[in-house]
């Protein structure tokens, strides 16, 4: 390794520490503090630790809110996800196989897409129209529909690398076209199928807006709408507030470091063609 490398490693490495690990830190001091120690904001060490008092009391807020968050928010990600893999799978199957005038228009809106914003008020009368307002299977709908064209992107991609050999070999044998997705394709879209749960479950987990415009009332409430419980117009428990962050923020932290090498494994499978 050349001195230029290692400087070059130690600075990504700081860089890293940096925009990183600091933050963290500096949560997590905060959410052991007092209500008038973490009123100074202030990255220094706590004059009196408060962590398991504050984490009980965050627990217990509201009839134990972050709790039901939890629950609300596990409900919508297994939901979305599950749904997103599924039919994201079956979408970028077909543009890849099967090219054409009809696949080229449907590809153009899944770029539409990702390009233009979702409509807030149509949105609301589509849902109101079909009695999913403030339910959670309306909400996971919405992720599924806002999060489909990344995902059907991840698939086509991938999919493009598996020779069309297998498909021709399958038929040979007899098999449908479903029965060629299902027993042939997807068990080899093992990588991609990773890499698209562990991001578009960070996704929808963390998701913010889309909980507060489509979902609300008390009892749908998701994790990342319960930071409201400790900061208002008249008064901030910032020490209460920072460890919510820090209970909010470690589940899809540990998913992270441990998947992180799928994550990009599975970005960059179907970058080349082979």
């Amino acid at each position: 390794m050349t001195r230029r490398q290692t400087w070059t490693g130690i600075a990504a490495l700081a860089a890293a520490t940096l925009i990183f690990i600091v933050p963290f830190v500096f949560i997590f001091l905060m959410a052991a503090k007092t209500k008038q120690d973490a009123s100074r904001f202030s990255f220094a060490w706590p004059a009196d630790w408060q962590l398991w008092q504050n984490f009980v009391e965050v627990i217990q807020t509201r009839n134990y809110m972050l709790l039901l968050a939890y629950f609300n928010s596990t409900v919508i990600t297994v939901g979305a996800v599950t749904g997103l893999v599924i039919l994201a799978a079956l979408v970028g199957y077909v543009l890849q196989r099967r090219p054409g005038r009809m696949s080229n228009v449907v590809y153009g809106f899944i770029l539409a897409g990702l390009m233009i914003p979702p409509a807030v008020v149509p949105t609301i009368w589509v849902l109101q129209g079909l009695g999913l307002f403030k339910t959670l299977h309306g909400m996971i709908l919405i992720q599924i529909a806002y999060n489909l064209a990344f995902s059907v992107l991840l698939y086509r991609s991938f999919i493009g690398t598996i020779p069309r050999d297998l498909d021709e070999a399958a038929i040979i044998d007899g098999a449908k076209p479903l029965q060629i997705f299902w027993k042939v394709v997807l068990p080899l879209l093992k990588p991609v199928t990773v890499t698209n749960i562990v991001v578009q479950s960070l996704a929808v987990f963390n998701d913010f807006t889309n909980p507060l415009y489509y979902l609300p009332g008390k009892e749908n409430v998701t994790v990342q709408l319960t930071l409201y419980n400790f900061q208002g117009q008249f008064l901030s428990q910032f020490n209460l507030l920072f460890m919510n962050i820090l209970l909010v923020t470690i589940p899809p932290l540990i998913v992270f470091i441990f998947f992180n090498r799928q994550i990009v494994a599975g970005m960059t499978a179907g970058a080349v063609k082979g």
